[in-house]
Protein backbone atom coordinates (compact mmCIF):
# COMPACT_ATOMS: atom_id res chain seq x y z
CA UNK A 1 0.00 0.00 0.00
CA UNK A 2 0.97 3.70 -1.01
CA UNK A 3 2.00 6.43 1.49
CA UNK A 4 -0.04 9.87 0.64
CA UNK A 5 1.95 12.76 1.65
CA UNK A 6 0.27 15.74 2.41
CA UNK A 7 2.92 18.83 1.97
CA UNK A 8 1.44 21.65 4.72
CA UNK A 9 2.69 24.83 4.77
CA UNK A 10 2.86 25.72 8.72
CA UNK A 11 2.61 29.57 10.06
CA UNK A 12 2.55 29.30 13.84
CA UNK A 13 2.21 33.03 13.51
CA UNK A 14 2.00 35.31 17.01
CA UNK A 15 0.18 34.63 20.91
CA UNK A 16 -0.98 31.51 21.17
CA UNK A 17 -0.58 30.78 17.70
CA UNK A 18 2.43 28.15 18.05
CA UNK A 19 1.05 26.89 21.20
CA UNK A 20 -2.12 25.04 19.20
CA UNK A 21 -0.63 24.57 16.05
CA UNK A 22 1.64 21.90 18.11
CA UNK A 23 -1.22 20.03 19.46
CA UNK A 24 -2.74 20.26 16.14
CA UNK A 25 0.32 18.48 14.33
CA UNK A 26 0.54 15.84 16.62
CA UNK A 27 -3.21 15.06 16.10
CA UNK A 28 -2.76 15.05 12.38
CA UNK A 29 0.69 12.89 12.62
CA UNK A 30 -1.06 10.34 15.21
CA UNK A 31 -3.76 10.16 12.48
CA UNK A 32 -0.72 9.29 10.45
CA UNK A 33 0.39 6.86 12.79
CA UNK A 34 -3.37 4.31 12.50
CA UNK A 35 -3.68 5.35 9.27
CA UNK A 36 -0.06 4.05 7.69
CA UNK A 37 -1.13 5.15 4.85
CA UNK A 38 -1.39 9.21 5.31
CA UNK A 39 1.63 11.38 6.37
CA UNK A 40 1.72 14.91 7.00
CA UNK A 41 5.60 16.64 5.85
CA UNK A 42 5.59 20.13 7.89
CA UNK A 43 7.68 23.24 6.17
CA UNK A 44 7.64 26.34 9.14
CA UNK A 45 7.48 29.77 7.84
CA UNK A 46 8.05 32.23 10.77
CA UNK A 47 5.66 34.93 9.65
CA UNK A 48 3.72 37.27 11.48
CA UNK A 49 4.16 40.15 13.85
CA UNK A 50 7.47 39.76 15.31
CA UNK A 51 8.58 39.25 11.43
CA UNK A 52 7.05 42.02 11.27
CA UNK A 53 9.11 43.84 13.55
CA UNK A 54 12.61 42.88 12.52
CA UNK A 55 11.41 43.14 8.57
CA UNK A 56 8.90 45.88 8.00
CA UNK A 57 6.58 43.27 6.48
CA UNK A 58 4.06 40.62 7.66
CA UNK A 59 5.61 38.00 5.00
CA UNK A 60 8.24 38.16 2.26
CA UNK A 61 6.64 39.84 -0.93
CA UNK A 62 7.00 36.75 -2.81
CA UNK A 63 4.94 35.03 0.20
CA UNK A 64 2.17 33.94 -1.96
CA UNK A 65 4.64 32.12 -4.25
CA UNK A 66 6.12 30.23 -1.78
CA UNK A 67 3.31 29.21 -0.56
CA UNK A 68 1.99 28.11 -3.68
CA UNK A 69 4.22 25.19 -3.48
CA UNK A 70 2.40 23.24 -0.85
CA UNK A 71 -0.62 21.33 -0.92
CA UNK A 72 -2.81 23.31 2.03
CA UNK A 73 -1.93 25.81 5.02
CA UNK A 74 -2.52 25.37 8.28
CA UNK A 75 -2.40 28.86 10.59
CA UNK A 76 -2.57 29.49 14.08
CA UNK A 77 -3.48 32.81 14.56
CA UNK A 78 -2.32 36.50 13.51
CA UNK A 79 -1.80 39.75 15.35
CA UNK A 80 -0.08 40.78 18.56
CA UNK A 81 -0.70 44.66 20.18
CA UNK A 82 2.53 45.84 19.11
CA UNK A 83 1.46 46.05 15.37
CA UNK A 84 -2.01 47.59 14.40
CA UNK A 85 -5.02 44.92 13.35
CA UNK A 86 -5.17 46.47 9.89
CA UNK A 87 -1.40 46.05 9.48
CA UNK A 88 -1.29 42.41 10.71
CA UNK A 89 -4.64 41.13 8.50
CA UNK A 90 -3.97 43.11 5.61
CA UNK A 91 -0.46 41.88 5.55
CA UNK A 92 -0.72 38.14 5.64
CA UNK A 93 -4.31 36.68 6.56
CA UNK A 94 -6.15 38.17 3.70
CA UNK A 95 -3.45 38.30 1.28
CA UNK A 96 -3.42 34.26 1.51
CA UNK A 97 -7.14 34.47 1.39
CA UNK A 98 -7.52 36.32 -1.54
CA UNK A 99 -4.05 35.84 -3.33
CA UNK A 100 -5.43 32.15 -3.31
CA UNK A 101 -9.07 33.01 -4.08
CA UNK A 102 -9.90 31.28 -0.97
CA UNK A 103 -13.39 32.56 -1.06
CA UNK A 104 -15.50 29.96 1.22
CA UNK A 105 -14.79 30.55 4.71
CA UNK A 106 -16.45 27.21 6.44
CA UNK A 107 -17.26 28.03 9.53
CA UNK A 108 -18.84 24.79 11.88
CA UNK A 109 -21.04 25.61 14.70
CA UNK A 110 -21.80 22.63 16.72
CA UNK A 111 -22.23 21.50 20.59
CA UNK A 112 -19.80 18.88 21.64
CA UNK A 113 -20.37 16.48 23.75
CA UNK A 114 -18.71 17.01 26.92
CA UNK A 115 -19.13 20.96 26.66
CA UNK A 116 -22.01 23.08 28.00
CA UNK A 117 -23.68 25.91 26.06
CA UNK A 118 -24.16 29.26 27.34
CA UNK A 119 -27.60 28.26 26.20
CA UNK A 120 -28.49 25.80 28.83
CA UNK A 121 -31.24 24.37 27.39
CA UNK A 122 -29.74 22.28 24.37
CA UNK A 123 -28.05 19.19 24.70
CA UNK A 124 -24.97 17.78 22.94
CA UNK A 125 -25.44 17.65 19.00
CA UNK A 126 -28.80 19.78 18.63
CA UNK A 127 -27.10 22.87 18.05
CA UNK A 128 -25.21 21.98 14.41
CA UNK A 129 -25.13 24.01 12.06
CA UNK A 130 -22.25 25.71 9.36
CA UNK A 131 -21.76 29.48 8.23
CA UNK A 132 -20.43 29.98 4.96
CA UNK A 133 -18.91 33.43 4.69
CA UNK A 134 -18.04 34.72 1.62
CA UNK A 135 -13.86 35.12 2.33
CA UNK A 136 -12.98 37.38 -0.20
CA UNK A 137 -14.76 40.45 -0.94
CA UNK A 138 -17.57 42.29 0.30
CA UNK A 139 -17.68 44.80 3.59
CA UNK A 140 -13.87 43.76 3.74
CA UNK A 141 -12.73 45.42 0.38
CA UNK A 142 -9.74 47.46 0.20
CA UNK A 143 -11.11 50.54 -1.45
CA UNK A 144 -11.10 53.83 0.00
CA UNK A 145 -9.57 56.58 1.81
CA UNK A 146 -8.91 59.46 4.09
CA UNK A 147 -9.07 63.34 2.62
CA UNK A 148 -7.88 65.54 5.16
CA UNK A 149 -6.54 63.71 7.68
CA UNK A 150 -6.84 64.95 11.48
CA UNK A 151 -8.97 68.04 10.27
CA UNK A 152 -12.27 68.56 11.70
CA UNK A 153 -13.58 68.80 8.15
CA UNK A 154 -11.61 65.19 7.20
CA UNK A 155 -13.64 62.51 4.87
CA UNK A 156 -13.33 58.78 5.34
CA UNK A 157 -14.68 56.26 2.86
CA UNK A 158 -14.65 52.74 2.89
CA UNK A 159 -16.24 50.78 0.10
CA UNK A 160 -18.06 47.68 0.33
CA UNK A 161 -17.57 45.81 -3.38
CA UNK A 162 -20.28 42.81 -4.15
CA UNK A 163 -19.16 41.05 -7.77
CA UNK A 164 -21.69 39.22 -9.40
CA UNK A 165 -19.07 36.33 -9.80
CA UNK A 166 -18.29 36.60 -6.24
CA UNK A 167 -21.84 36.89 -4.82
CA UNK A 168 -22.85 34.14 -7.09
CA UNK A 169 -19.89 31.34 -6.34
CA UNK A 170 -20.55 31.71 -2.39
CA UNK A 171 -24.45 31.10 -2.86
CA UNK A 172 -23.94 28.83 -4.83
CA UNK A 173 -21.82 26.74 -2.70
CA UNK A 174 -24.25 27.03 0.18
CA UNK A 175 -27.24 26.05 -1.65
CA UNK A 176 -25.11 22.85 -2.43
CA UNK A 177 -23.66 22.25 0.86
CA UNK A 178 -27.48 22.81 2.01
CA UNK A 179 -28.52 20.21 -0.43
CA UNK A 180 -26.40 17.68 0.91
CA UNK A 181 -27.39 17.84 4.56
CA UNK A 182 -30.29 18.71 5.84
CA UNK A 183 -32.05 21.00 3.15
CA UNK A 184 -32.49 23.92 5.13
CA UNK A 185 -30.51 27.47 4.27
CA UNK A 186 -30.52 30.76 5.17
CA UNK A 187 -28.97 33.83 3.74
CA UNK A 188 -27.97 36.75 5.84
CA UNK A 189 -28.70 39.60 4.66
CA UNK A 190 -29.27 43.89 5.51
CA UNK A 191 -31.04 45.18 2.72
CA UNK A 192 -33.75 46.96 5.11
CA UNK A 193 -31.06 49.44 5.97
CA UNK A 194 -27.91 48.84 3.26
CA UNK A 195 -30.11 49.79 -0.06
CA UNK A 196 -27.39 48.49 -3.12
CA UNK A 197 -25.38 45.28 -1.77
CA UNK A 198 -27.64 43.78 -0.18
CA UNK A 199 -30.86 43.99 -2.44
CA UNK A 200 -28.27 42.46 -5.17
CA UNK A 201 -27.08 40.04 -2.81
CA UNK A 202 -30.81 38.77 -1.92
CA UNK A 203 -31.61 39.06 -5.74
CA UNK A 204 -28.94 36.63 -6.25
CA UNK A 205 -29.95 34.40 -3.60
CA UNK A 206 -33.34 33.96 -4.72
CA UNK A 207 -32.06 33.47 -8.15
CA UNK A 208 -29.75 30.85 -7.32
CA UNK A 209 -32.55 29.01 -5.20
CA UNK A 210 -34.42 28.61 -8.70
CA UNK A 211 -31.74 26.13 -9.21
CA UNK A 212 -32.20 24.47 -6.06
CA UNK A 213 -35.83 23.64 -5.35
CA UNK A 214 -35.93 21.19 -3.10
CA UNK A 215 -33.59 23.48 -0.53
CA UNK A 216 -36.08 24.75 2.24
CA UNK A 217 -34.29 28.84 1.95
CA UNK A 218 -34.88 31.95 2.93
CA UNK A 219 -33.73 35.44 3.97
CA UNK A 220 -33.48 36.91 7.08
CA UNK A 221 -32.23 40.18 8.53
CA UNK A 222 -28.73 39.87 10.12
CA UNK A 223 -29.83 41.56 13.33
CA UNK A 224 -32.79 39.49 13.94
CA UNK A 225 -30.76 36.08 12.33
CA UNK A 226 -28.44 36.73 15.53
CA UNK A 227 -31.26 36.82 17.64
CA UNK A 228 -32.76 33.52 16.60
CA UNK A 229 -28.98 32.07 16.79
CA UNK A 230 -29.54 32.39 20.60
CA UNK A 231 -33.45 31.59 20.59
CA UNK A 232 -33.39 28.74 18.31
CA UNK A 233 -30.03 27.39 17.34
CA UNK A 234 -31.07 24.03 17.22
CA UNK A 235 -33.29 25.65 13.81
CA UNK A 236 -30.07 26.01 11.35
CA UNK A 237 -28.50 23.89 8.88
CA UNK A 238 -26.49 25.97 6.79
CA UNK A 239 -26.34 29.66 6.64
CA UNK A 240 -24.83 31.63 4.10
CA UNK A 241 -23.63 35.36 4.94
CA UNK A 242 -21.58 38.65 3.25
CA UNK A 243 -17.79 39.07 4.52
CA UNK A 244 -18.31 41.27 7.31
CA UNK A 245 -21.86 39.82 8.45
CA UNK A 246 -20.34 36.33 8.31
CA UNK A 247 -17.65 37.28 10.66
CA UNK A 248 -19.82 38.61 13.56
CA UNK A 249 -22.22 35.63 13.44
CA UNK A 250 -19.46 33.11 13.38
CA UNK A 251 -18.05 34.50 16.61
CA UNK A 252 -21.38 34.68 18.25
CA UNK A 253 -21.79 30.83 17.12
CA UNK A 254 -18.39 29.93 18.29
CA UNK A 255 -19.43 31.29 21.95
CA UNK A 256 -23.00 29.58 22.30
CA UNK A 257 -20.48 25.84 21.18
CA UNK A 258 -19.26 26.64 24.78
CA UNK A 259 -15.75 28.65 23.52
CA UNK A 260 -14.78 30.97 20.51
CA UNK A 261 -11.21 28.71 21.82
CA UNK A 262 -13.09 25.31 19.98
CA UNK A 263 -14.81 27.06 17.02
CA UNK A 264 -12.37 25.56 13.90
CA UNK A 265 -12.45 27.18 10.00
CA UNK A 266 -11.45 26.41 6.66
CA UNK A 267 -10.55 28.90 3.79
CA UNK A 268 -11.25 27.49 0.42
CA UNK A 269 -10.55 27.25 -3.13
CA UNK A 270 -13.36 24.37 -4.02
CA UNK A 271 -11.52 24.31 -7.75
CA UNK A 272 -8.50 22.07 -5.85
CA UNK A 273 -5.85 24.47 -7.79
CA UNK A 274 -4.43 26.11 -5.11
CA UNK A 275 -3.64 25.67 -1.18
CA UNK A 276 -6.04 26.00 1.04
CA UNK A 277 -6.09 27.13 4.39
CA UNK A 278 -7.07 26.27 8.00
CA UNK A 279 -7.00 28.10 10.95
CA UNK A 280 -9.05 28.07 14.21
CA UNK A 281 -11.44 31.30 14.66
CA UNK A 282 -9.88 32.47 17.98
CA UNK A 283 -7.06 34.78 17.36
CA UNK A 284 -3.96 35.47 18.78
CA UNK A 285 -5.35 36.00 22.54
CA UNK A 286 -2.26 38.13 23.81
CA UNK A 287 -3.90 38.03 27.52
CA UNK A 288 -2.65 34.21 28.01
CA UNK A 289 -0.24 34.06 25.13
CA UNK A 290 2.53 31.55 26.97
CA UNK A 291 0.50 30.61 29.94
CA UNK A 292 0.07 27.19 28.47
CA UNK A 293 -3.62 27.53 28.86
CA UNK A 294 -4.75 27.95 25.75
CA UNK A 295 -7.71 26.04 23.91
CA UNK A 296 -6.71 23.69 21.72
CA UNK A 297 -9.06 22.16 20.25
CA UNK A 298 -10.17 25.08 17.44
CA UNK A 299 -7.09 24.19 15.85
CA UNK A 300 -7.91 20.15 16.60
CA UNK A 301 -11.02 20.70 14.79
CA UNK A 302 -9.31 22.63 11.91
CA UNK A 303 -7.48 20.14 10.78
CA UNK A 304 -10.67 17.69 11.15
CA UNK A 305 -11.62 19.82 8.72
CA UNK A 306 -8.24 19.30 6.66
CA UNK A 307 -8.76 15.82 6.69
CA UNK A 308 -12.63 16.28 5.32
CA UNK A 309 -11.23 18.31 2.44
CA UNK A 310 -8.42 15.77 1.08
CA UNK A 311 -11.35 13.45 1.26
CA UNK A 312 -10.23 11.73 4.34
CA UNK A 313 -13.71 12.53 5.91
CA UNK A 314 -13.40 9.00 7.92
CA UNK A 315 -10.18 10.12 9.61
CA UNK A 316 -11.67 13.45 10.32
CA UNK A 317 -14.98 11.40 12.41
CA UNK A 318 -12.16 9.88 14.35
CA UNK A 319 -10.72 13.00 15.25
CA UNK A 320 -13.51 14.69 16.58
CA UNK A 321 -14.85 11.63 18.29
CA UNK A 322 -11.33 12.38 19.72
CA UNK A 323 -12.14 15.78 20.83
CA UNK A 324 -15.73 14.68 22.47
CA UNK A 325 -14.04 11.62 24.52
CA UNK A 326 -11.65 14.24 25.29
CA UNK A 327 -13.91 16.82 26.88
CA UNK A 328 -16.51 14.26 28.60
CA UNK A 329 -13.41 12.95 30.43
CA UNK A 330 -13.75 15.98 31.99
CA UNK A 331 -10.27 17.19 30.39
CA UNK A 332 -10.74 20.53 29.52
CA UNK A 333 -9.04 23.78 29.53
CA UNK A 334 -9.85 27.25 31.79
CA UNK A 335 -11.70 28.77 29.01
CA UNK A 336 -14.25 25.55 29.05
CA UNK A 337 -14.31 25.78 32.90
CA UNK A 338 -11.70 23.36 33.47
CA UNK A 339 -7.82 23.30 34.82
CA UNK A 340 -5.82 21.59 31.85
CA UNK A 341 -3.45 23.00 30.44
CA UNK A 342 -2.92 23.13 26.63
CA UNK A 343 -0.80 20.22 26.54
CA UNK A 344 -3.31 17.83 28.32
CA UNK A 345 -5.47 18.34 26.02
CA UNK A 346 -3.05 17.62 23.13
CA UNK A 347 -1.90 14.17 24.93
CA UNK A 348 -5.26 13.04 26.05
CA UNK A 349 -6.76 13.67 21.74
CA UNK A 350 -3.78 12.34 20.84
CA UNK A 351 -4.24 8.95 23.27
CA UNK A 352 -8.23 8.79 22.05
CA UNK A 353 -7.18 8.80 18.36
CA UNK A 354 -4.92 5.59 19.23
CA UNK A 355 -7.02 4.39 21.27
CA UNK A 356 -10.14 4.44 18.72
CA UNK A 357 -7.87 2.51 15.88
CA UNK A 358 -5.71 0.03 18.47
Amino acid sequence: MGVTTVRLAVIPGDGIGPEVVREGMRVLDAVGEVEGGLKFEYTFFPWGCQYYVEHGQMMPADGLQILSDFDHIFLGAVGWPSVPDHVSLWGLLLPIRRGFQQYVNLRPVKLLRGVTSPLRGYPPRQIDFVVVRENTEGEYSNMGGRLHSGQPYEVVVQNSVFTRVGTERIIDYAFALANRSRKNLVGATKSNGINYTMPFWDEVFRTIGGRYPEVNARLMHADALAAQFLLRPDAFDVVVASNLLGDLLTDLGGAIQGSIGMAPAANINPTGQVPCMFEPVHGSAPDIAGRGIANPVGQIWSAKLLLDHIGQTKLGELVLAAIEKTLEAGCRTPDLGGTARTTDVGDAIVAQVRQATG
